[in-house]
Formats: C-alpha cells, structure tokens, sequence
C-alpha cells in the first residue's frame, strides 16, 4: 500500500511544490489534482517533475470542482477522456472522479454508463468519489446527480474521501464496507461533520481515520492512500510542511501497527 500526497494538499502553493515537499517528506507518490494551474494540465511537464523528483504519480484527478468547468474543455466527457490519457502517459494506476452536479443533465444521464463504458477501453480505473448535500444554516440541497453517496450506484471502483464523509454526516467505515472490493482508491483527511468541507490532519478530527487504515491492512488492501488536507491556513510554508509530515506519520503509524497485528502465514 503506497502513501500518496494530493498536490491540492500545499495549495496556494503550486503543483511543482507538492512534489518537492513529498519527495523531501519520503512519500510514496503524489495524486494530481488536475486544476487552474498550468503545470497540472501540461503532462510533460508533470513527467519532469516526477523524473527530477524520483516522485510516481499514483493518480490524476480529472477537474471537476466548480473552478475548473474550463480546465481541459467544458465538455465533462472530454475532461475525463484527457485524465486518462494523462493517466496513461504518466503510468497512474487512477483517475479520480466526482459524480456530476446536478444543472449537468445530460452528462449526469448518461454518468454511470459512460464510465463504465471509458474503463472498458482502458487500465486505469475510474474511482468515482463519494461527495456530500450541500448544506446552508438549517438548508440542504441535492448538489451531484445520481446521488452524492456513491455506493448507491454501480460503478466499477471507488474512492472513499473520510472529509466527505464527515460532511455528509455519513459513517464513513460503513460506506467503505458498502464499497466492499470496489474500493480502489482513499483520500484521507478528517473532518468534524461541519457543513464545509474540512479536510483537516488525520487524527484532528471526529472521523475513524486509524480504523480505516487498520481494516484496510488487515484486509490486505494494496492500492493507494492518498493525503488530501487543506493546509490554506498555515502561516508559513515551514508550518504547511510540518502539518504534511504529521499526515503521513499517522497513516504510516497505523497502517503499520495494523500489519505487525496480522498473523503470519508459516509453512
């Protein structure tokens, strides 16, 4: 199991920071969010910096926040056939994707088929994302189409996002049971049920982010854990960087302590 960071982790800095922090951190990886700054939609830019770094890109993930509708064309379709070309061309094992938001009628329509559709001409895995109701004081609104609980349809593979899950106010580990070995791909971070979406340092938060990590060893899960944490309030990059190193000690703690747990296999 590889330990990843998000480049969205170091935002306001840029995407070529995430790889020199993660490479200096000793992550196994970086996830990149593919979003407005131009080095993330340049794949041969991404392939010097994963070359100069020493650092895999594990994951893509294509541009579906409401900042990038113009990333890489307006038409979603082509958003995610240019994630898994990128995917391709880099050796990233992962595109990540939103379930569509809800004014994206025709795309939504057809969503689950037309991904089922792109994963049959491909390797890579399209790891749909558990998202959440949007939610304003005592107000909510249905924001993603078919549904933001993505367990409620039949994709091929998922990711399971523990700030999402917080914010949706959803028991995460019983959405990861429903994933069952569907699920392809995590992005841990914490949250504690606010109606924003947190993504805090695991271990600051409410959600069961060691017990995911200890059933994921134990079930020996070997695909990706990728830290997604907002660090926008950090003080200084000095700051940012002790909180990422923190990220990835916890998880390499409890994914560790999990595996020293199983039992071994003798002849």
């Amino acid at each position: 199991m590889k330990v990843a960071l998000s480049t969205a982790s170091v935002y306001p800095e840029s995407t070529a920071t995430a790889f020199e922090i993660a490479a200096r951190l000793g992550y196994d990886g970086v996830e990149v969010m593919v979003w407005t700054d131009p080095v993330s939609q340049d794949v041969d830019a991404l392939r010097r910096l994963s070359d100069y770094h020493g650092m895999p890109i594990l994951a893509v993930h294509a541009p579906c926040l409401l900042i990038t509708q113009r990333v890489w064309s307006t038409d979603p379709w082509v958003k995610l056939q240019r994630a898994r070309a990128a995917a391709e061309r880099l050796g990233a094992s992962t595109v990540v994707v939103h379930p569509p938001f809800r004014w994206q009628r025709s795309y939504a329509r057809d969503f689950v088929r037309g991904v089922w559709r792109m994963a049959d001409e491909t390797d890579v895995r399209f790891a749909v994302e558990n998202m959440y109701p949007w939610r304003y004081r005592d107000r909510e609104m249905a924001a993603y189409a078919p549904d933001w609980d993505v367990t409620k349809e039949d994709y091929r593979h998922f990711t399971v996002d523990l700030s999402h899950a917080a914010t949706s106010r959803t028991a995460a580990l019983d959405m990861a049971r429903r994933m069952g070995d569907r699920l392809a791909h995590v992005h841990l971070g914490d949250g504690n049920g606010s109606a924003k979406d947190e993504h805090l340092v695991p271990g600051r938060g409410t959600q069961p982010c060691a017990e995911l990590l200890h059933s994921l060893a134990a079930a020996g899960y070997d695909k990706h854990v990728v830290i997604e944490v907002n660090t926008r309030r950090a003080m200084s990059s000095a700051e940012r960087e002790a909180d990422l190193a923190e990220a990835l000690a916890f998880t390499r703690r409890h994914l560790a302590a999990a595996a020293s747990a199983r039992p071994s296999v003798r002849a």
